[in-house]
């Protein structure tokens, strides 16, 4: 059994391939590599656990439609053209891909749940398309709180992303940057903090100051407007 975070036994991973390899055979589509096997081992501890998660993963995405999400879908394009998260072309200093979201750019009162979740779960599998499971398997996410208001502050698309991280990306999460965070914020992270478990809570780190953001990213990565 793996504990939570940390690579299960080759034992463990053997037997977990074994079991899904006669699913990938029957259906190739539904077929993970084994960088992702040890990632839902990693995420969920036990084989049986692991490999019922990975179950409904893969039904989910096909009942998502996640590998047909383009960026000519008409709800994805309307997203994109907020600017409000995009795809960094440069990586931090573990060779991560990074997703920068500008909070400001968002509006909770203007926003449709379910286009918005169409358009996180794209922005994701572009960031996973651009990791190198060979030397990182996991992503940065840039959270910029330059300008927030609670207007900006959409307590469901986060849990709506957390579950999506906990349950369908397991062990994608590499870090998570909160960069600019006014006070007004450590009000919402008080109600935020008890919706991640310890593991991904421990990836969530606070930018106060250039040298801290240097032992991630260089600054000037960041978008400016």
């Amino acid at each position: 059994m793996a504990v939570n975070g940390v690579d299960a036994s080759e034992t463990d991973f053997v037997e977990m391939k074994a079991r899904c390899q006669l699913i990938f055979d029957a259906d190739p589509s539904q077929c993970h590599t084994d960088a992702s096997l040890r990632r839902f081992l990693r995420a969920f501890l036990t084989v049986d656990d692991a490999f019922k998660a990975l179950l409904k993963c893969n039904k989910w995405r096909r009942n998502f439609g996640v590998d047909t999400l383009s960026p000519e879908d008409p709800d994805i394009l309307s997203e994109l053209a907020t600017g409000k998260a995009i795809m960094l072309s440069h990586r931090d200093v573990r060779g991560r891909p990074i997703i920068y979201i500008a909070v400001r750019k968002h509006s909770v009162y203007e926003r449709d749940i379910d286009k918005l979740t169409k358009f996180i779960v794209y922005i994701l599998e572009n960031g996973c398309r651009k990791c190198n499971e060979d030397v990182i398997d996991n992503l940065c996410i840039v959270f910029d709180l330059k300008d927030f208001s609670m207007g900006c502050m959409d307590y469901q698309f986060v849990k709506n992303l957390i579950w999506l991280l906990s349950k369908y990306y397991p062990e994608r999460l590499g870090v998570c940057l909160i960069v600019n965070a006014p006070m007004l914020f450590y009000g919402c992270w008080t109600a935020i903090k008890p919706w991640l478990n310890e593991v991904t809570a421990s990836k969530v780190t606070f930018v106060n100051d250039e040298k801290t953001m240097m032992e991630y990213l260089h600054p000037d990565m960041l978008p400016q407007d």
